[in-house]
């Protein structure tokens, strides 16, 4: 709508008059009181724009958030969703290089990372009673109760300090990397 008043303002004197006094804080003048300097442009039809969509819950807009960040420093979005079958293994490469530094860079600064176990993975290591599903999954021949001794395949990873930036209300978090357009 400001682009529209001031495109308007430029091509139309009696327009202008119109919304100088609401500038100033006063009431437009009616029709009647303002004396027409050019014609009067045909009406244009309003756009009709759906209402917005419900904004997400906060959990989904911390998530869209880190989703957003990660687009934006390894461009990580742009990366998956391309098809990457024609590219060959060092275009492949080249893109994965700048994916992971500025993904990396986003993990760092955000959220401090420690592994689950300390033992390196290829060690073999003892799962004991009681122990922590959410942080050790068994796979392979689980039978028995434990103790288990096994190969640690992976070490996983726990977070111990977030650092997310607060989502403003004013923001839709949907909006995960915007439209580029180069004039």
């Amino acid at each position: 709508m400001a682009f529209a008043c001031f495109s308007r303002t430029l091509s139309s004197s009696t327009f202008a008059s119109q919304v100088a006094p609401l500038l100033q804080g006063g009431a437009a003048p009616t029709p009647a009181s303002v004396a027409p300097s050019a014609p009067t442009p045909k009406p244009v039809a309003p756009v009709v724009v759906a209402p917005p969509a419900p904004a997400p819950a906060k959990a989904e807009a911390s998530a869209l958030t880190a989703l957003a960040l990660l687009q934006r420093e390894g461009r990580l979005i742009d990366f998956l969703q391309e098809d990457v079958a024609a590219f060959s293994d060092a275009e492949i490469g080249a893109a994965a290089r700048v994916v992971h530094a500025g993904s990396r860079k986003v993990l760092a600064q955000y959220v401090t990372l420690e592994p689950v176990l300390k033992e390196p993975d290829g060690a073999t290591v003892t799962v004991r009673a009681g122990f922590d599903a959410q942080r050790i999954r068994l796979t392979g021949n689980i039978a028995g109760q434990p103790p288990f001794r096994g190969t640690l395949k992976h070490h996983g990873w726990f977070a111990t300090e977030t650092r997310f930036p607060v989502v403003s209300e004013t923001l839709d978090p949907r909006v995960l990397a915007p439209a580029e357009i180069e004039l």
